[in-house]
């Protein structure tokens, strides 16, 4: 039996392409261009930009926002309050020409209140640990820390 989608009665999701076995909780909004895979579970008070793609069995815990550009794989997690940009120079109403993409591939996790900036990839399976500052890409497998996030555990090559 295929499980089927779920989504909260105060959560707004305006894009049709949410995959089977996905839930969406309390305030969540999810806008109309995001594409959001099978059994994923966005936690409340989420947002999902437009230009967001997200893999399968991706969860998100509360306060995650997820901009314009990001292509999230299959199984990550994102811890609470994790936060991500995509403006390396923001400012109100001056808009860059093209978004800075951020990159997070399949099997990695970002840790609660972990920040990650603009133009950032970071490699499979790797791990972020809460409240790092991720100024630059994580390799695959890599473990980071700080502020400024550093390697402190290598990934297999």
């Amino acid at each position: 039996m295929t499980p089927t989608k779920h989504i909260h009665p105060t959560a707004e999701v305006q894009t049709p392409h949410v995959g089977e076995g996905t839930q969406v909780w309390q305030h969540t909004v999810v806008l109309a261009g995001a594409k959001i895979g099978r059994n994923c579970n966005l936690n409340a008070h989420c947002f999902v930009e437009n230009d967001v793609v997200i893999g399968d069995r991706v969860t998100l815990k509360c306060g995650v926002y997820l901009w314009d550009g990001m292509r999230v794989g299959n199984d990550v997690f994102i811890g609470p309050n994790a936060t991500f940009t995509n403006d390396k120079y923001p400012r109100s109403k001056q808009y860059p020409a093209a978004f800075q993409p951020i990159v997070i591939r399949n099997g990695a996790s970002i840790g609660a209140n972990a920040t990650v900036l603009g133009g950032v990839t970071i490699g499979e399976n790797a791990l972020v640990g809460a409240g790092a500052v991720v100024t630059r890409d994580v390799p695959a497998g890599a473990t980071v820390v700080g502020n400024p996030a550093r390697v402190v555990v290598r990934g297999q090559p």
